[in-house]
C-alpha cells in the first residue's frame, strides 16, 4: 500500500502569491475603468457647455447693449415750491383791502393767546362736516397754493397769509375742498405760529385748520380749508 502524497509548502506560497497578484490586477483594471467613465461624462459635459454657448452667441448676435444715459430715468412728482411772503406782502399792499376780511383782523387777540411752540393747533366751524375736517387731519385733502413765512416779520406774515387766502380763492385751478398750506415754524417763543393761529380764527373764508402731519411739517406748519371762493 503506497503512503499519501504530503503537499508541497512551496507550492501553497506560490498559490498564494498569484492571488493576490490578480486581486491587484483586477482592482487597477477596475480603477481605470472608473477614471474612464469619469472623463468621458466630464467631456460629454464640456461638449454640452461649448453647444449652449454657441446658441446663445448665435441668438444675441447683433444685439447692442444700452448706453447708460439711454435708460429710461426714474420720474418723480415735482415738489411744489412755497410761495415768496415777500412778494405776498406786496401784491397784498397793491392791491388793498377788503374791509373786515382784513382790517378786521386783530393781532391784540394773538398777544393775549400766546401758543406753545410744539402745540398742535385745531380750529373748525360748526358748518365744517366731521367727516371733511378728519380728512384734513389726516392730510389726505391736497393743497394747492403754499407760503413759507420763515424769516418775515409781523406785518409780512400777515399780509402773505391774507393775500395767499385772496389767491387761492380766485384760482380757477383750485381744488375742491381749497386747501392751502402755511409754514410758520416755531422758535422758542413761536411768535409767528401765535400770530397765525389768532389771524386764521378771525378771517371770515376760513373754515378750518389743523397742524400738518408730521411727513408735511408737523407742528411747524398748519394745513387751512377755505371756503369756496368767487372764480
Amino acid at each position: 500500500m503506497s503512503k499519501p502524497s504530503i503537499p508541497n509548502p512551496s507550492a501553497f506560497a506560490s498559490l498564494n502569491v498569484l492571488k493576490s497578484d490578480l486581486k491587484k490586477q483586477a482592482e487597477l483594471e477596475k480603477a481605470k475603468a472608473e477614471k474612464r467613465l469619469a472623463d468621458e461624462q466630464a467631456a460629454k459635459l464640456a461638449a454640452q457647455d461649448a453647444d449652449a454657448a454657441a446658441l446663445f452667441q448665435k441668438a444675441t448676435q447683433g444685439i447692442q447693449p444700452i448706453p447708460q444715459e439711454q435708460t429710461v430715468p426714474h420720474i418723480s412728482k415735482p415738489i411744489k415750491k412755497a410761495l415768496n411772503p415777500t412778494l405776498l406782502a406786496r401784491r397784498a399792499a397793491a392791491i388793498g383791502t377788503d374791509g373786515a376780511s382784513i382790517d378786521g383782523i386783530s393781532d391784540t387777540k394773538a398777544l393775549l393767546n400766546p401758543i406753545a411752540s410744539e402745540a398742535i393747533l385745531s380750529f373748525r366751524e360748526k358748518t365744517l362736516q366731521h367727516r371733511v375736517f378728519d380728512q384734513l387731519k389726516s392730510g389726505n385733502l391736497r393743497w394747492v397754493h403754499a407760503v413759507d413765512l420763515h424769516g418775515c416779520t409781523t406785518e409780512q406774515a400777515r399780509a402773505a397769509v391774507l393775500e395767499i387766502i385772496r389767491m387761492a380763492q380766485a384760482d380757477p385751478e383750485a381744488l375742491s375742498p381749497n386747501v392751502i398750506k402755511i409754514i410758520h415754524g416755531k422758535g422758542i417763543e413761536a411768535t409767528l405760529k401765535t400770530y397765525v393761529n389768532s389771524w386764521l380764527r378771525q378771517h371770515p373764508e376760513v373754515m378750518g385748520f389743523v397742524s400738518a402731519p408730521v411727513a408735511q411739517g408737523g407742528t411747524g406748519a398748519v394745513l387751512v380749508l377755505l371756503k369756496r371762493g368767487e372764480r
